[in-house]
């Protein structure tokens, strides 16, 4: 398939990238800047949720009771393994169509691949990596398109179906609602540990098992009215969307800190200070909106907050006489040490979130 004289068993494809994973977000309060315009669109009376917020994907009324979900996402590899790679980046972005409540149906890859650098047949290992996730989710990989680029990134655009009772946005929650999260945090701080070759086998293995694990109960979420709101656990860490969902929704935010699950061994890289540069990025971009000053160690928080997370867990604004039916579908789903609520919604004050 190419002529790249390089064992493809010692190719490590986090060396060939300047980032990695969701790691590799521009910034909220840059994103902010691209994204504002003084262009007047036309409405669209069938888009259900587009610009206008900071959602997981688009939804569009198809006039038959039924909405579709359009999503993509991509990035740069945050593991070694060409075919975990695949897998990683496949179910981070099938994860919004879940964080919305709906079905995946269709997905098509998107691949950028430096042809002169890398064997092709190590871009076939991600494609590989990509059905598998996709046969795992129960949908299609049904084409894509590909590139010649300087760096290696591969990711997916999914669609999804869904009733539009069903569907949950992430700027309508409500005063009082609890707030769920499907899985630890910290995978931003474990994956630049591989990156800087600190991370063992272990905590490897681990790592790469939370980040192929599919969101797929959020399908089931959906369905509980007492969803209010849903959205999943990027790169802007577990702070910056849970600023996004708050501010969105016109209400604040409490966190307790202490509720908080972290990935195994993530004490481990805290201790040797292995933090994402988009860390401090996010930071700064929600600083101002952020009460820390209840906690006794506010460093340990500004190091794991904003941690971007890859495919990272559901969070979750759940009405609380809705509680007993989101944490039995957790059990369900085998989520039982996510039963905890790690904070709840309040009235607008003076930050949109305080963390206690």
């Amino acid at each position: 398939m190419t002529d790249i004289n390089i064992p493809l068993g010692t190719i490590k494809l986090t060396e060939y990238s300047h980032g990695g994973g969701c790691g590799c977000k521009i910034a909220p309060k840059v994103l902010d800047d691209i994204l504002r315009s003084n262009l007047a669109m036309p409405d669209n009376k069938n888009l259900l949720v587009g610009n206008h917020s900071k959602d997981d994907a688009a939804a569009y009324d198809l006039g038959n009771g039924m909405a579709l979900i359009s999503t993509t996402d991509f990035f740069m590899p945050i593991v070694d393994d060409a075919f975990d790679f695949g897998r990683i980046a496949s179910a981070n972005a099938i994860s919004d169509v879940y964080a919305m409540g709906g079905k995946p149906v269709l997905a098509i890859a998107i691949l950028g691949w430096p042809i002169n650098t890398l064997p092709a047949e190590l871009a076939q290992r991600v494609i590989e990596g990509s059905r598998s996730i996709c046969a795992q989710a129960g949908i299609p990989l049904a084409g894509g398109h590909s590139i010649d680029a300087k760096e290696p990134m591969f990711g997916l655009a999914v669609s999804g179906l869904l009733p539009i009772q069903n569907l949950k946005k992430n700027n309508t929650a409500q005063v009082g609602d609890l707030l769920y999260l499907t899985k630890p945090i910290g995978v931003g701080m474990m994956a630049t540990a591989q990156k800087r070759k600190v991370l063992s086998a272990e905590h490897g293995e681990v790592l790469v098992k939370q980040l192929t694990t599919l969101n797929s109960i959020g399908e089931a979420l959906g369905h509980i009215a007492g969803v209010h709101a849903m959205t999943d656990v990027t790169g802007f860490g577990i702070l910056g969307h849970l600023v996004e969902m708050a501010e969105g929704s016109g209400v604040s935010a409490e966190l307790h800190y202490d509720k908080l699950i972290l990935t195994e061994g993530v004490k481990d890289y805290l201790a040797k200070k292995t933090i994402p540069d988009s860390t401090r990025r996010n930071w700064a971009s929600y600083e101002t909106k952020v009460d820390l000053t209840a906690l006794p160690n506010q460093t340990e928080a500004l190091d794991l907050l904003p941690d971007p997370q890859t495919n990272g867990g559901l969070l979750i604004a759940v009405a609380p006489e809705a509680a007993g039916e989101v944490e039995a579908l957790f059990r369900a789903h085998g989520l039982e040490r996510h039963c905890g609520v790690i904070g709840r919604m309040g009235v607008v004050g003076e930050f949109v979130v305080r963390v206690v």
